[in-house]
């Protein structure tokens, strides 16, 4: 089986766009560490969306010491302090 493609430079600097227009920080985020098995954390954005070393788009979340991927991020709609 073939590796999986990975996005390119521009579609992750494209879904970083969206999400930081879409999301301000301060949004409270709820993350997935296997995608599908359920939330692990729930915080709130303390940086926009970036591309991180040219290969993952990324998001740092108070109470972590470090970047999350954003595949695994999913926008709390809802919260008092989410946005649509």
């Amino acid at each position: 089986m073939p590796a999986p493609k990975r996005p390119t430079l521009a579609q992750l600097e494209k879904q970083c766009a969206t999400w930081n227009a879409a999301y301000p920080i301060g949004t409270t985020v709820s993350f997935e560490f296997i995608q599908g098995e359920g939330e692990t954390y729930r915080g709130k954005s303390k940086t926009e969306a970036q591309v991180m070393g040219g290969h993952t788009a990324v998001v740092w979340l108070e109470g972590k010491s470090g970047c999350l991927n954003l595949d695994h991020c999913t926008a709390v709609v809802g919260d008092d302090d989410a946005t649509a």
